[in-house]
């Protein structure tokens, strides 16, 4: 009854519960709120058990560090434009790892620590059981921390969105691998502890960056997720390093969470994780946007697009990266309240990997309030295209372009894509004539059914939504 450990283990036990039904409510868009305020407080409940832990000080100063990190995050949280989720949700991973890899370190440099007894100094030798976590906690969450840092760089725009690549990249970056294990090997069996282990942490620093540099385009998403698993599996790793039972099931949850969300991403892509990790759509983009063929772009005036849309029996609309850049969610809400009054059937085709970052055209639609029911993956809206008056494309590229189906040289080529060029008719909403993200000309801009309103899609569907009404 006198044991010191027993309310932080029970407050451990009880967070890690609440992680896990937090994270379950977050599979439903009606229940995430709710979802991330439970988790929520399994992680206040957790720091709250930290806090009770016997030989606990220092109290000051972890509160000085709860709040410098608490209120900077609340005020990017309540400010970040949708557009710039990705960005915030790379930045915040890349501070997971850095906890994750600083940590690691600490429990490294207090282990190693020399003690002194009497006048006797006693050197700790670390052996590999013990040694291992924190090696792979360093390991993981400096690369996690770096990587993120640069995913955030290209989605923010800071550096070029598009693969950066030299002169023996894969060999440099092989080399830093076997630095990584050399360092770790000199780590544990050699006496100068410290600098061995500082010497792995920059090179898994340098890892991270030259690992994502390389990585852009379409391939982004997918980025993201794997640096999200990697962080999880550093803090789980760090977790066990420090014997603590909250972080290794909350990093466990992360980790297994963002493996999984990888695959799925890799499986609608068709690309395996491989091909994303050391290769990336725009290498062949060039050699794609190159391809010959009927180049001629199909304008549409805002009156035509409302009169074919307005008089339809069936709409989908498509919605892509423009959207959310043009924050125009509202409107096109607006809009498709103003096409169901007009008895014409709405539904919107939501690609798993269309957006930034997973989920992305889920979250920006769920903002403006549009129901749940109405949004269709990609398996089930495939066939309705057939029977669709009218599909809208609003600054989507990648995921509806044929080539994915046609063209065995396009970069996309097997990849799983929205049947927009079976619609009857498709209208396009695009910023510019040019190839977009992942830099692959899309041939459905050209296709005789295609017809193209071009400018910025909250203008254009201000424009769509008067002239709908004037009908």
């Amino acid at each position: 009854m006198n044991n010191p450990l027993l309310f932080p283990e029970a407050a451990y036990l009880i967070a890690s519960l609440l992680f896990i039904f937090g994270l379950k409510r977050l599979s439903s868009p009606r229940t995430a709120r709710s979802g991330n305020m439970v988790a929520g407080v399994g992680m206040g409940l957790a720091l709250i058990g930290t806090f009770c832990l016997p030989g606990m000080g220092h109290f000051g100063w972890i509160l000085f560090a709860i709040a410098i990190g608490t209120i900077p995050g609340w005020l990017l949280a309540k400010r970040v434009k949708m557009t710039a989720m990705p960005q915030m949700v790379s930045l915040f991973n890349g501070m997971g790892g850095a906890c994750a890899l600083f940590i690691s370190l600490g429990e490294w440099i207090r282990s190693i620590n020399e003690i002194s007894i009497v006048s006797v100094t006693i050197s700790f030798t670390p052996t590999w059981g013990a040694a291992l976590p924190m090696l792979l906690g360093i390991l993981f969450g400096a690369v996690s921390f770096t990587g993120s840092l640069v995913a955030f760089g290209k989605l923010q725009g800071v550096i070029t969105e598009k693969p950066v690549r030299w002169p023996a990249q894969k060999v440099i970056n092989g080399l830093l691998l076997l630095a990584i294990v050399l360092a770790a090997i000199a780590g544990v069996q050699t006496s100068a502890h410290l600098p061995w282990i500082i010497a792995l942490a920059v090179a898994a620093l340098t890892l991270g960056v030259l690992q994502v540099l390389p990585i852009g385009g379409a391939d982004m998403p997918v980025v993201i997720s794997v640096l999200n698993s990697c962080t999880g599996l550093a803090a789980a790793l760090t977790g066990f390093a420090m014997h603590n039972m909250s972080m290794i099931i909350a990093g466990t949850l992360v980790g297994a969470a963002g493996s999984l969300l990888t695959i799925l991403m890799c499986n609608a892509m068709n690309r395996s994780l491989a091909k994303v990790i050391f290769g990336s759509f725009g290498l062949t983009a060039q050699g794609a946007a190159a391809a010959g063929g009927d180049k001629s772009m199909r304008e549409i005036s805002a009156n035509e697009a409302a009169i074919i849309m307005g008089y339809a029996r069936k709409v989908i609309i498509v919605p892509g990266y423009g959207l959310a850049v043009a924050q125009a969610q509202r409107l096109v809400r607006e809009f498709e309240t103003a096409l169901e009054k007009r008895n014409v059937e709405v539904k919107y085709a939501i690609h798993p990997v269309a957006g930034r970052m997973p989920g992305h055209m889920n979250v920006l639609l769920a903002e403006a309030d549009v129901p749940y029911t109405k949004l269709r993956d990609m398996e089930e809206i495939n066939p309705e295209f057939d029977q669709a008056d009218a599909a809208l494309i609003i600054g989507a590229n990648d995921v509806v372009n044929p080539a994915a189906r046609l063209d065995p040289g396009s970069p996309i080529y097997g990849m799983p894509i929205l049947n927009a060029d079976h619609a009857k008719n498709i209208i396009v909403i695009k910023r510019g004539r040019g190839a977009e993200f992942a830099g692959i000309d899309n041939g459905l801009f050209y296709d005789p059914k295609t017809r193209m309103l071009f400018g910025d899609a909250k203008n254009a569907l201000q424009e769509l939504l008067t002239e709908l009404k004037s009908l």
